[in-house]
């Protein structure tokens, strides 16, 4: 039996942060957006109806995300075909969605980052403005 090295998931988040391409910050969303980014909400149906949806995103949900998005998956969105396009995930607090980005990555998709603290960040800036 093959040892396998116990890690703990803020280990896992950390591992899959440090790959990723500058993680989007909440007041550059809109520039992204604008430069072309897929920004993709992967948050449940139940959190996008009690806090709200996220303009702009397409959403996908968290278990079918790699088949949607990989360019050469026939399950793949129309939006997702290329592999240098950059694509900003999105889950509700940025945890979730760095693991995503990460699994992106691992498929070939370069520009594959995240929002940094997620919906909720996102939202408490457009409340805010900071």
């Amino acid at each position: 039996m093959t040892a396998v090295a116990e890690r703990t998931v803020d280990e896992l988040v950390a591992e899959a942060r440090s790959r990723l391409p500058g993680r989007v910050r909440p007041d550059d969303l809109a520039v992204a957006i604008a430069d072309g980014a897929l920004v993709v909400d992967t948050r449940s149906e139940a959190q996008r109806r009690r806090d709200g949806e996220l303009p702009g995103a397409v959403v996908v949900e968290r278990n079918v995300l790699e088949w949607r998005l990989d360019p050469a998956s026939p399950h793949r969105l129309e939006e997702a075909g290329d592999r240098e396009r950059p694509i900003v995930v999105v889950c509700n607090e940025g945890y979730a969605s760095s693991l995503a980005a990460a699994s992106l990555q691992a498929l070939g998709l370069v520009n594959a980052t995240d929002l940094d603290g997620g919906y909720r960040a996102w939202k408490a800036f457009t409340q805010t403005g900071s």
